[in-house]
């Protein structure tokens, strides 16, 4: 039986439901030696930033049970160089590109995405309003609903492209500020960024990240964001993004019937830079024994008797 794996969110149009994660997967490019970038159905950039940001000190990143913890702080070299060089190549390869931005004040989100959307190269932008390793913004937007609704608004006004919002994990109520975002004029909401934790080395009396806490990711929140996608997609008229531990593509279909319409492949491309090819190809045969014939058939079939 073929299986259709296309989706649609909003106006954009997707050949199947898997993308790279942001800060998982450079600016593209940097993937292309292992497999054709146009297989996946988009590839969301690092965040870009108004000016270069050299980032958090070393060490940026450490291990933990079940998953990854990060503090990169953003680094990146800013919205000028990243139009002129960064996305033209990663285009270029045919690949629909989700640029992924954040600022140090919310007015900064609209003149990046008008930045972006002016450039005629991007298939759409993602607002990181939930990075846990930057001293300003960062996941203060994502946790404040008035200013998150003034970000978004922002951004809405200033672009025709798609918006993504990237929520972030660490509130009470991501339910709340999923309806916040979408009240403004998101087209897809990102469920969700990750949680903020930190790693220590008893010996040495010492965190394992310069930046003491990170953002940790990896299958040990897969069940935390499971949730969550299925709390937001049920609350929201809008299309959920799933990201979290998404490893396999039983992982995706997990998602899929949570309640997601698409996926984010994150830290599985540190473990295995070919893993998103690959889920992409185990897709069709777990779709076609579910019994269903496209994506679309098994977006939030999960039954829960309530």
């Amino acid at each position: 039986m073929k299986v259709d794996l296309k989706v649609r969110i909003g106006k954009l149009r997707l050949a199947n439901p898997v993308m790279a994660a942001s800060g998982t997967f450079g600016f593209g490019c940097e993937f292309a030696e292992f497999f054709p970038l146009k297989k996946l159905g988009a590839v969301v950039t690092k965040t870009v930033t108004p000016k270069p940001r050299l980032g958090c000190p070393p060490p940026r990143v450490a291990e933990t049970a079940a998953g990854m913890l990060n503090a990169i702080g953003l680094a990146n070299p800013g919205i000028e160089r990243f139009l002129r060089e960064d996305l033209v190549q990663l285009t270029k390869l045919g690949v629909n590109a989700i640029v992924n931005v954040a600022g140090d004040l919310w007015q900064d989100y609209a003149r990046l995405a008008a930045g972006v959307e002016s450039s005629g190269l991007a298939s759409g932008i993602e607002l990181n309003v939930s990075c846990p390793n930057v001293a300003k913004g960062g996941i203060s937007f994502g946790t404040d609903p008035e200013t998150l609704s003034k970000l978004v608004s922002a951004v809405r006004k200033a672009v025709r492209l798609p918006v993504f919002v990237k929520l972030t994990p660490n509130v009470t109520s991501i339910v709340e500020m999923a309806r916040v975002a979408e009240d403004a004029g998101a087209d897809a909401l990102t469920v969700a960024n990750t949680l903020l934790a930190m790693a220590v080395d008893w010996r040495r009396r010492r965190p394992k990240l310069a930046h003491v806490t990170g953002g940790l990711s990896g299958p040990a929140i897969k069940p935390v964001n499971l949730r969550m996608v299925w709390q937001v997609s049920r609350a929201v008229k809008i299309p959920v993004i799933g990201v979290g531990g998404i490893l396999s593509a039983e992982d995706v279909m997990d998602y899929l019937v949570a309640g997601a319409t698409a996926v984010q492949v994150g830290t599985a491309n540190f473990i295995d830079p070919r893993s998103a090819a690959r889920i992409v190809d185990d897709l069709p045969a777990l779709v076609a024994e579910s019994g269903a014939r496209s994506i679309r058939e098994l977006v939030g079939t999960l039954k829960t008797g309530d």
